[in-house]
């Protein structure tokens, strides 16, 4: 099967104004993430995965450069047409959880589809759904502090997917689980991935996020150093050194590429 381009970032520059200094928190990013792929970003501590994820999700603007994601080219987005664009095409899967105290299981699994007008009971019935599918069928009605770490991150996993939105954006998923847990949850993430064909992008510190991906981005100083692809007959991921083209860039050049 062909390979459909997902989320396109192209030359992607990110500089903060630190004192009378630039720092380079993302360094002529170039990158490709295909329809259903898993893709894991991975790096030490300021190595700026998480500045990379904050573009993605439209937290924040490349300096220069630009990005498409799912036909959109988001880095020329305003910020009402951003919010538009999460609520269609993103779902997010933290590693804090993010869950709402005062709403059960149900509640926050379901909150997605309420931003998105949905009558109640057809979104409950679809959260309620989703909920049953990672294994929370008799915890519905739990509030997140009746629930363990491993079971507040299936309610968000539950809520990151019950839209089907067609890309999840996780940062850190099991950075405060066990490691049973951690196992569980990269399972559930990766047959949800595989059978609804959704596009996964991970950022993690773990080197046992590998195993769930198909894509493998090293990245280290604001920039990526390494790919890796797993090969379709022997399942083994295989190295793409990365080299980056040093050219005139800007949100224009992802428009003139289609």
């Amino acid at each position: 099967m062909k390979n459909t381009p997902m989320i396109e970032v192209r030359h992607v520059t990110k500089e903060y104004p630190v004192g009378d200094e630039r720092v380079i928190a993302l360094d002529d990013i170039n990158l490709t993430i295909n329809k259903g792929e898993i893709c894991c970003i991975f790096g030490p501590s300021g190595s700026g995965k998480s500045t990379l994820l904050n573009q993605l999700a439209g937290l924040e603007k490349p300096t220069r450069g630009g990005i498409r994601m799912d036909g959109t080219i988001i880095s020329s987005l305003s910020e009402s047409q951003l919010a538009q664009f999460r609520q269609n095409s993103l779902g997010f899967i933290f590693q804090a959880y993010n869950l709402l105290p005062s709403l059960t299981a149900l509640e926050n699994t379901a909150m997605p589809l309420m931003f998105q007008g949905m009558a109640k009971k057809k979104r409950n019935k679809a959260a309620a759904y989703m909920l049953k599918q990672v294994g929370l069928d008799n915890r519905m009605g739990h509030y997140p502090n009746q629930m363990s770490g491993g079971q507040q991150q299936r309610v968000g996993i539950a809520r990151a997917f019950v839209s089907k939105p067609a890309i999840i954006l996780a940062d850190e998923p099991t950075g405060n689980l066990d490691s049973k847990s951690s196992k569980e949850v990269m399972d559930m993430i990766q047959d949800f991935a595989h059978r609804f064909h959704q596009t996964i992008v991970l950022v993690s510190h773990s080197p046992d996020a590998a195993q769930y991906a198909d894509h493998v981005v090293h990245i280290f100083d604001g920039r990526i150093v390494k790919e890796e692809y797993r090969d379709p007959d022997s399942h083994q991921l295989v190295e793409v050194l990365h080299s980056p083209q040093k050219t005139a860039c800007s949100a224009s050049s992802i428009a003139a590429s289609q």
